[in-house]
């Protein structure tokens, strides 16, 4: 590049500009159309840092003759172009010159076009050359008011190239290698440091272009490391206002300064922040886990989601002489839940009242009942009026047990139950009330199996998990009562055992809190368990074992798939 051009200061994104070999190329032909017109001169010229490498310049005989307004554009005549090699003997050598290169061009669609429509009549392959249109760059990079015009003699006169365009391929393909050069000068002040990016910028639409602003603020992403892990933007006051993830935070953070971003909120982010820290992780999980805690401890105004990670609703009995089901956000042991409203939570109180017989009122009773009368639900048999005295605390007990053992996975006879009730509804053909209750029984047993599996892994005391990492390698991680204690990588050639063994010995201690899923956080435990369950993850050590009831809801799941299959989670 030439010497003004600006430094690199970045770790490198992509391929370095002064790496990049172009070849700028200029073609004449007898029209504008690539599939009804013909070339008459080729004209190409390849540089690299700056520098002039080689040259390609010649007529081709077209096989007819040039239109009288081409030869007044061009000053190529048909007496010129007789006896000129014909393009199926020029076209390889074309080809070989730009074998490895950027293909450059102003107005590049036409250039290319024309290439590639001769390679498919002539039988050549077209090497699909990454493509730079001189013309939309320039519209990228300059003001409407530094640059009215981006044809390539108005760019020309603007930044005084020595060689001025005259519709002849070499003098045209010169004239653009100076306005390229000039081009890529400018280029540094908005964070352009390598081919793609450069090629991006140049395909950015006028309404998606990065403001002002973002380009400023590409210095934010100095330093960021090319790993796997979380990245915070700080505003002024050092505030966290937006904290993401990434398997290459360099490449992610850069992306915020490019059109690539269009959200409105993430650009009025960029607009304001400071500061970008990273925190580099082992591997993509340890990363989603800190993401979590980190956005559930600073609640960043620009996140959306997870900032508040306790807040999940639970369906849990009440603790009295007869207990009735309540709605709550502090779940205790025997719980089912989570469920991500109160609206869902409420719509499973429903159902398990359909197929457990708790008391469906919410009054509060004694433990020697009360002297009121039955209400309208003993009429119609849906309770046994403890409310009036006609059921004791030892006849309703068994409800109570019912409920445990339905949510805890010890006993799946009422789910059976409403299974065979909606079978028999169906032989008597209604399908209406079926379906109805079809779909309250599918959304049962996703609540259920959700409970009963994250339950199941928040319990545990310790298990450890190792993932193969692509690439002969393994991810490992090491989980305690639902939260990830120590995560660590095993690289190819490196025996797994003994760092399982290190990251076991120094993982983080984890006190089991209160309710069903110990304290862990949902989105946690969710995570964890995907991870652990999904992607060819191995069990390496569970201590104790890690089991999942087997009179539970996963026994139904083929059966709710069946019934609501977008409402299976995992």
């Amino acid at each position: 590049m030439p010497a003004r051009s600006p430094q690199l200061t970045f770790d490198e994104l992509g391929t370095p500009l002064r790496e990049v070999t172009f070849v700028v190329l200029d073609l004449e032909t007898t029209g504008g159309s690539a599939g009804n017109d013909s070339i008459t001169e080729i004209g190409a010229v390849k540089v690299r840092a700056g520098e002039r490498i080689g040259e390609l310049a010649t007529l081709v005989d077209p096989g007819t003759g040039v239109p009288p307004g081409i030869v007044a554009l061009t000053g190529i005549t048909s007496a010129m172009i007789t006896g000129a090699p014909r393009l199926p003997q020029v076209l390889p050598s074309v080809l070989e010159f730009l074998r490895g290169a950027v293909l450059v061009a102003h107005n590049a669609p036409f250039d290319a076009g024309f290439l590639r429509a001769a390679c498919e009549r002539h039988g050549q392959v077209w090497p699909r050359p990454p493509v730079l249109c001189t013309a939309r760059l320039a519209r990228a990079v300059l003001s409407h008011d530094e640059a009215p015009s981006v044809r390539l003699g108005a760019l020309a006169e603007l930044f005084g190239t020595a060689t001025r365009p005259t519709h002849r391929a070499l003098a045209d393909a010169r004239a653009t290698v100076e306005v390229l050069h000039r081009l890529l000068e400018r280029v540094g002040n908005l964070g352009v440091q390598s081919l793609e990016e450069l090629l991006a910028l140049a395909k950015e639409s006028a309404p998606h272009r990065p403001t002002q602003q973002q380009r400023r603020k590409r210095v934010l992403a100095e330093g960021v490391p090319s790993a796997p892990g979380v990245y915070l933007f700080r505003g002024p006051r050092d505030e966290v206002l937006y904290v993401g993830t990434s398997g290459d935070l360099q490449r992610r953070v850069r992306s915020y300064f490019t059109s690539g971003e269009r959200r409105r909120r993430v650009r009025d982010m960029v607009a304001i922040a400071e500061r970008v820290d990273t925190v580099v992780c082992a591997h993509a999980l340890e990363a989603s886990v800190r993401e979590l805690r980190l956005i559930a401890a600073h609640h960043p105004r620009y996140n959306r989601r997870s900032k508040r990670p306790n807040h999940t609703w639970w369906v849990v009995p009440t603790a009295e002489a007869f207990p009735r089901l309540s709605v709550v956000t502090s779940p205790r042991d025997g719980a089912l839940g989570p469920f991500p409203s109160r609206r869902s939570a409420a719509a499973a109180v429903d159902t398990v009242l359909d197929v457990v017989p708790l008391r469906p009122c919410t009054q509060r009773i004694p433990a020697k009942g009360a002297s009121a009368a039955p209400c309208v639900l003993y009429e119609m048999g849906r309770c046994a009026a403890p409310c009036a005295g006609l059921q004791t605390p030892e006849e309703y007990a068994p409800a109570v047990r019912a409920l445990s053992d339905l949510v805890d996975g010890r006993d799946d006879a009422p789910l059976r139950s409403v299974a065979a009730e909606i079978d028999a509804l169906a032989a008597r053909e209604r399908f209406e009330t079926a379906a109805r209750r079809r779909d309250q029984l599918a959304a049962l047993i996703v609540g259920l199996g959700r409970s009963q599996r994250l339950t199941a892994l928040a319990s545990l005391p310790e298990l450890v998990g190792a993932r193969p990492d692509g690439n002969r390698g393994w991810e490992i991680a090491v989980v305690r009562y639902g939260r990830l204690a120590a995560a660590g990588v095993a690289r190819r050639g490196v025996g797994p055992m003994p760092v399982i063994d290190a990251l076991r010995l120094g993982a983080q201690t984890i006190l089991p809190g209160p309710g069903p899923l110990r304290g862990a956080p949902v989105e946690e435990v969710r995570l964890l368990h995907r991870w652990l369950t999904t992607g060819g993850t191995r069990l390496v050590a569970s201590e104790p074992a890690w089991t999942e009831p087997a009179r539970g809801a996963g026994g139904w799941r083929a059966w709710a798939e069946r019934a609501r299959p977008l409402e299976v989670d995992s």
